[in-house]
């Protein structure tokens, strides 16, 4: 297991567009994309998959933070890129499993290609990008201190602070700590050069 953190991708960067099929079947609709969520005052876009311990670390509580905020104006989509082919627990049949065991309220997209990953300079799992409402970055950064075996509790604390200050009209703080997780698997020969240079 490679580590891995994010690349920093400059506060306000505007979202870069995506159209991608969505393999939670609870949340509806077989192809999503960014324009699907203009009527929200946030956006959370999150790198994860099935497999990684950093995820499955979180994963639940992620699950409730995404539910708890969603009344509240921001939605959450989750992206899975790793290569299907060496991590087969990432393709997009278990990606329906654990969107239904975990109660999943977002889409969870699969981005077979990777060139989701590459334009968000997605680096690892998981990997937050928050953006406002005209869809500029303003938080991109850890859930929380909590890693596994760390015995610091999940709260998700950090991100919760950047997204009640987005939603409240106030300034999300500039000074934000990357997250941290398993690099994101790439193809052979898909590596984009801030892989080789982050993970």
């Amino acid at each position: 297991m490679a580590l891995a953190q994010s690349t920093m991708l400059p506060l306000g960067t505007m979202a870069p567009d995506f159209t991608l099929p969505n393999s939670n079947p609870e949340y509806g609709g077989k192809v999503v994309a960014l324009d699907d969520f203009s009527q929200y005052e946030a956006l959370l876009i999150v790198f994860m998959c099935n497999h990684c311990p950093y995820v499955i670390h979180i994963r639940e509580r992620l699950a409730a933070f995404a539910n708890d905020y969603r009344s509240k104006g921001l939605a959450t989509v989750g992206i899975s890129s790793n290569d299907v082919t060496t991590h087969p627990a990432d393709a997009p049949g278990e990606m329906i499993r654990i969107a239904r065991e975990f109660s999943f309220t977002f889409p969870y997209l699969h981005d077979a290609n990777q060139s989701v990953a590459a334009v968000y300079t997605a680096a690892c799992t998981p990997d937050f990008f928050l953006f406002d409402r005209d869809r500029r970055l303003v938080y991109r950064g850890q859930f929380d201190d909590s890693r596994p075996n760390s015995g610091v509790p999940v709260t998700g604390k950090d991100l919760a602070a950047a997204v009640d200050a987005l939603l409240a009209g106030g300034k999300v703080p500039g000074d934000q700590r990357p997250s941290m997780g398993c690099n994101i698997k790439w193809k052979a020969g898909r590596e984009p050069e801030y892989a080789l240079l982050t993970g």
